[in-house]
């Protein structure tokens, strides 16, 4: 595969990394993280105007008509500065739903407000006790007239209290692991009926668990097929791994400078710490993980942009997820391992950086889930 960059690639990168640089200085983000909200409207509308949101928006809706790659380059940059906003919620899984399965005047209403950074998305699909599985869903979504009534509960999703529109997965027929019967909605996050118990994560970040009593959609809120939204939702689930392996990637380059100019500086002994061969080792191995997660994920992000085989794509996400699980935690544990006692300081960035790495780890799916999804798919093809 080439993963080298076009001009316009390179230039998208150099924006990102300005705008990192200039609106996220670790205290300022610290300060942003402690914020009421978590998140700045001022960032959001800066995104939205370097085109960043429009990014996978179809050229003749507004946007930039780029594909998963482009925003693997804009995530990984993202993740060095640990940026709060809602991209990948919004620019790519919201961006996704809707060129993928929303109905046409649906379609072309809310791509432009995503572009011109008036709307944002949550994805809630994950339920209490259901872990990773895919297909365990218990939200009900009954007939009602020609709509539906949506009643449930959803945990962690994601920026969902910052969210406009949420995408909901519910049952419309089946059994709770059944793929047949799921359905994917589009559902007003301040529709009668949604609550949501919010709360800071881990990371600083926002989530909130949703409850939907009785919430009532049309029609054109369906994303996809009635009853066939099981391949929708496993596109936007994949989507959403590379998306989180992208930002991975980011976090784990800014960790690993971060730890090496710590090693350069840090003296015992009256000697730099770095001369010691076995944290030269350990710094090594570190950019190991890091380089071998970049590249599966623009791999991954190749395959979900260019391959036609749904099952391709899946077990590229798969292997790219799998592998970024695992090495975002051994990354951040020796980070803190060769910091010793400040990179869990809270004045520190280390500690911070570790935090997201541990979020991003069961986001979509660990290491474990992956791997046994990566067996399935090899199983079936012999």
């Amino acid at each position: 595969m080439d993963f080298s960059l076009s001009d316009e690639q390179q230039l998208l990168v150099e924006s990102v990394e300005r705008f990192v640089r200039n609106e996220y200085p670790f205290d300022a983000r610290r300060k942003l993280a402690e914020s009421e909200d978590g998140i700045s409207a001022k960032n959001w509308g800066t995104l939205a105007e370097m085109g960043l949101l429009a990014v996978m928006v179809p050229e003749d809706q507004g946007g930039i008509g780029g594909s998963m790659v482009d925003a693997a380059l804009i995530l990984e940059k993202l993740g060095a500065g640990l940026v709060l906003e809602p991209f990948m919620p919004t620019a790519v899984l919201g961006v996704r739903a809707l060129t993928a399965g929303a109905k046409g005047d649906v379609r072309d209403a809310l791509l432009g407000q995503v572009a011109e950074g008036a709307l944002k998305f949550g994805f809630a699909h994950y339920e209490p006790r259901g872990r990773y599985a895919r297909t365990r869903v218990t939200t009900r979504a009954e007939r009602s007239g020609e709509g539906f009534t949506l009643s449930g509960v959803k945990a962690v999703v994601r920026n969902a209290q910052h969210a406009d529109k949420l995408i909901v997965s519910a049952r419309t027929a089946g059994g709770e692991r059944d793929a047949q019967g799921i359905t994917l909605f589009l559902v007003d996050a301040g529709a009668a009926g949604v609550s949501l118990k919010s709360y800071m994560t881990v990371d600083g970040g926002r989530a909130a668990d949703v409850t939907f009593e009785g919430v009532q959609v049309g029609p054109e809120a369906v994303l996809g097929e009635v009853d066939g939204g099981a391949a929708l939702l496993s596109d936007l689930l994949d989507h959403g791994a590379v998306a989180v392996s992208a930002e991975a990637v980011g976090a784990m380059k800014a960790l690993h400078m971060l730890t090496v100019d710590y090693l350069k500086t840090r003296e015992q002994f009256g000697v730099a710490i770095a001369n010691f061969q076995v944290l030269q080792h350990a710094a090594v191995d570190m950019m190991n993980h890091m380089e071998q997660s970049r590249s599966l994920a623009y791999a991954a992000a190749m395959a979900l942009a260019e391959e036609d085989d749904a099952t391709a794509r899946a077990r590229a996400a798969a292997a790219c997820k799998a592998h970024t699980s695992r090495s975002g935690r051994l990354v951040g544990q020796a980070a803190i391992q060769l910091h010793g006692g400040i990179g869990m300081t809270e004045e520190y960035a280390a500690g911070h950086y570790f935090k997201r790495l541990t979020m991003i780890e069961g986001e979509f799916g660990d290491h474990d889930h992956h791997l046994d999804r990566m067996v399935a798919m090899i199983r079936r093809a012999a």
